[in-house]
């Protein structure tokens, strides 16, 4: 059997080694694509697949972390925003708008926005299996930049966040990086 993967393994040959594992590591913080996307990628173009599997897992890390820093920021702004105006609701609840009564609509009496069929089993993840579990089924359900702004949105510590995303990512990229391997040596012989 002919490699099919020739022509991609022979553009690949004319960039430099050194650049190859930066390509790998930049389609991995593209949402869907991930560490293990790019690693199976980065293998059947031809590179090496220890170097594919770490410049996957790394670049899909580097770019959780500053989505879980990022997301982190957010929530707390919005937490001191809705606790400055928690204790200023009180003073000004009296003043009418000439009926007598003031409407005063919280966060949580507004109409919640539809979740993705993703987002949904990720939270029903989350309370059944805890931050661990949810991590590493994650992958099924959502890309981990996803997963990870969902968990830190959800008031989950950015460090436990961090830590089980990086587990997770490393192992699913050690995973999808055997198998592509293993089926790269089976498709070419």
């Amino acid at each position: 059997m002919s490699n099919p993967y020739e022509g991609l393994q022979d553009f690949v040959a004319t960039v430099p080694e050194l650049i190859q594992p930066l390509i790998i590591a930049a389609a991995a913080a593209v949402p869907y694509i991930e560490g293990e996307g790019s690693a199976a990628l980065g293998i059947i173009a031809g590179v090496n697949p220890f170097v594919a599997a770490v410049a996957g897992a790394a670049g899909n890390i580097i770019c959780v972390v500053l989505v879980v820093l990022l997301s982190s920021r957010v929530r707390e702004a919005a937490v001191a925003r809705r606790t400055r105006n928690a204790t200023g609701a009180g003073a000004g609840a009296g003043t009418g708008t000439g009926t007598g009564t003031a409407t005063i609509l919280t966060e949580e009496q507004t109409t919640p926005e539809p979740q993705s069929k993703g987002r949904r089993r990720l939270g029903r993840w989350l309370v059944r299996f805890g931050v661990p579990g949810a991590s590493l089924l994650a992958p099924l359900a959502l890309p981990t930049q996803l997963t990870a702004a969902t968990f830190v949105a959800s008031g989950v510590r950015k460090g436990w966040v961090i830590l089980w995303q990086i587990i997770a990512i490393v192992i699913w990229t050690g995973l999808v990086a055997a198998a592509a391997t293993g089926l790269l040596t089976v498709i070419t012989g």
